[in-house]
């Protein structure tokens, strides 16, 4: 859903895009139609785009609001990037003065690399990269500023928005100089940065992997959760803290989902209450709960099986796996 386009020279560079994402949401069939017609031009504006998803039975969300270029000290980054079945397929420029690079990278593993002194450079799908070469050809002048160039390229992004939803009318205009980069030290600048982007990327991922790992490490524990019936046994008394044997399907965690006690094993309970919502002291305890007292989960209490003592713990009781 993007379009990107790049000056690169001597004068410095030059990025410009749209900030268009496009989520579909329904059948995958129906989904794949849907965009085929979009990038072949069949579609013609965001209300048309609305309407064949509706007879499509697929539901789109559209934000122009995805930052798709990005400062990196004296370079530019911009990317296009599109989802497989396992990882995103990203396809990225760097560009400076007197250089860019062109990588492809699948997940962060680098795929592809090319390079070059100078050019204009246009990522985008099928319909608007046409598009913007028609365009680029009609209104480019080499002769002018690296603000006027990006002024000609947010003219170009506009033009090609009214003609396709495809392409968003909300544009970012970035521009880089450095007089001090020869052709010879662009290259081996624009190396260094994507060596660090690529880092950074990896970082990234691995965080979210772990965040991912960790959701659904949440989700699995979660659904364990005991509502009600036994958790164990009373088998040690201290004044109000309880030692609680748990029973033989009952695991115990933390809140941040660590294994803290396995079945069969002891965790710590303290008493709280009596069924009234009264405060018991030590002295009542004796009277109240006895060593292989039943603790139980009742109308969603955490208890003592006889009498409903209530208890409480900071721990999470899960039915075993």
């Amino acid at each position: 859903m993007s379009l990107i386009i790049a000056y690169v020279g001597k004068k410095g560079c030059v990025m410009a895009s749209d900030k268009r994402r496009i989520a579909y949401f329904g059948n995958k069939n129906e989904r794949e139609i849907l965009e085929s017609d979009l990038y072949a031009g069949k579609v013609k504006s965001d209300e048309e785009l609305q309407n064949e998803a509706e007879k499509r039975g697929i539901t789109i969300k559209i934000s122009d609001e995805s930052n798709k270029i990005r400062k990196i000290g004296n370079a530019i980054m911009g990317e296009v990037s599109t989802k497989t079945t396992m990882e995103i397929k990203r396809k990225r420029i760097y560009g400076t003065t007197n250089g860019y690079q062109i990588i492809e990278l699948l997940g962060s593993d680098l795929k592809n690399k090319d390079y070059g002194k100078s050019g204009i450079i246009i990522f985008g799908n099928k319909i608007a990269k046409a598009k913007a070469n028609t365009l680029v050809k009609q209104k480019w002048t080499a002769n002018v500023s690296l603000k006027y160039m990006g002024d000609i390229f947010e003219e170009i992004i506009q033009e090609i928005a009214e003609q396709t939803p495809s392409v968003g009318k909300k544009i970012d205009v970035l521009i880089v100089k450095d007089d001090t980069l020869t052709t010879t030290s662009a290259q081996k600048y624009l190396d260094d940065t994507v060596d660090m982007d690529k880092r950074l990327l990896e970082k990234y991922r691995n965080q979210l992997t772990d965040e991912l790992t960790k959701a659904n490490k949440s989700m699995e524990i979660t659904s364990r959760l005991i509502t009600k019936g036994d958790i164990g046994y009373v088998s040690n008394i201290n004044d109000n803290i309880l030692n609680v044997k748990l029973a033989n399907n009952v695991e115990a965690y933390d809140t941040k989902w660590k294994l803290l006690s396995k079945s069969n094993e002891e965790v710590i309970m303290l008493v709280d209450m009596d069924n009234n919502g009264n405060n018991i002291t030590n002295e009542d305890i004796s009277d109240l709960v006895s060593i292989n007292d039943k603790v139980v989960i009742k109308d969603g209490n955490l208890c003592i099986d006889k009498n409903d003592i209530i208890l409480s713990c900071n721990i999470v009781l899960c039915n075993t796996k």
